[in-house]
């Protein structure tokens, strides 16, 4: 046993500084970046938000939304080879730019993915998504993804430290997933004990896949448009949102009416509700990890995603970058006590 005692932080321990900035406008603010990928040596324009692959927001209705945005929907992992060829045969090739296939690490979901790449050869992004991306299994699994596609862009996760960036980015993956326990409909913290400051990883993690010319998606804890500034802030190249993005019409979840009022479930994927829905039951090994609840309705999410990026742009303009990808090199974090006046809510 040992105790580190370096603090760590959260989103909600800091606040961007604001500096000099000769922008005049928001609309200065291009939030659009080009990237090169490592390993599929390929290359990808547009706005890096992600949808994260939840059945109650990585839904083939999100990736049209977000992808008019330029936006990315990592697609859950239950839709069958049959429902993605479907809906691709009804939508423009540039689609293909904008949608994850993600994928466990079982055997009968490295035969799904290679039915869905087979395909579909201009599927450019395969997430390749774990819980716990610490063990040799799951190292392992992404080497055997980049031996069969070494075309593709693979995102693997999740990890919240710098050596296992490193060693999943020397295994194979241009884009590494960060974050443990801070979702919103997660419980691992709870549960195992397990976890780590998503602003502390994020800025590690970063580190560690910048030295490698690797990339990273901050996978988890942004609750409004100022956690996402601050993650691209402490580094992160994309940044995945589920809570954000939950309730709307696109993201799959029920719909209900409560007491007068409409909500919709949202649930994480290592959830019972989740289990029960996609294996039957909880399996007697493993205990829930993720909870289920309700959130109010929110129509479609075209206005969400606009308000996301209006506060990126005003972000930008705070601190003078012209351009997202300048926001890390124009961030100073200061350590607080307090984030916002809350008198009248936390809107």
């Amino acid at each position: 046993m040992r105790i580190d005692n370096e603090v760590k932080l959260g989103f909600k321990d800091v606040l961007i500084r604001p500096k000099r900035s000769t922008l005049k406008s928001r609309s200065q603010v291009e939030l659009k970046r080009d990237y090169f990928f490592r390993h599929s040596q390929t290359t990808w324009s547009g706005v890096p938000i992600i949808a994260a692959n939840m059945d109650t927001v990585g839904t083939l209705e999100m990736a049209v939304a977000l992808a008019r945005h330029g936006a990315i929907t990592a697609l859950h992992k239950y839709y069958s080879p049959e429902d993605l060829k479907a809906f691709l045969a009804a939508q423009d090739p540039s689609i293909y730019n904008h949608i994850m296939v993600s994928t466990g690490t079982l055997d009968a979901d490295l035969e799904r993915l290679t039915q869905m790449v087979q395909a579909h050869p201009m599927i450019q992004f395969i997430c390749v998504d774990v819980a716990n991306g610490y063990t040799e299994n799951f190292v392992d699994f992404v080497q055997r993804v980049r031996g069969l596609f070494s075309d593709k862009v693979i995102v693997a996760g999740n990890v919240v430290t710098g050596e296992m960036v490193e060693e999943l980015i020397l295994s194979g993956a241009d884009i590494v997933k960060v974050g443990i326990g801070p979702g919103s409909v997660c419980t691992t913290r709870v549960k195992t004990g397990v976890g780590y400051p998503q602003l502390s990883a994020i800025i590690e993690c970063a580190d560690a896949a910048h030295g490698l010319k690797g990339l990273i998606v901050a996978d988890g804890g942004c609750t409004c448009a100022g956690d996402i500034a601050k993650a691209f802030g402490a580094g992160s190249d994309f940044t995945m949102l589920g809570g954000m993005l939950a309730g709307h019409d696109e993201s799959g979840g029920q719909l209900i009416d409560k007491e007068g009022e409409k909500v919709v479930e949202f649930y994480g994927m290592s959830s019972k509700a989740a289990m029960e829905k996609h294996s039957g039951c909880v399996a007697d090994y493993r205990a829930s990890e993720g909870k289920l609840v309700t959130v109010p309705y929110k129509g479609s999410v075209d206005e969400t995603l606009l308000d996301i990026l209006g506060g990126l742009r005003s972000a930008c303009t705070y601190v003078g970058a012209g351009k997202l990808k300048e926001l890390s090199k124009r961030t100073t974090f200061i350590r607080v006590m307090e984030q916002h006046n809350r008198t009248f809510g936390d809107e």
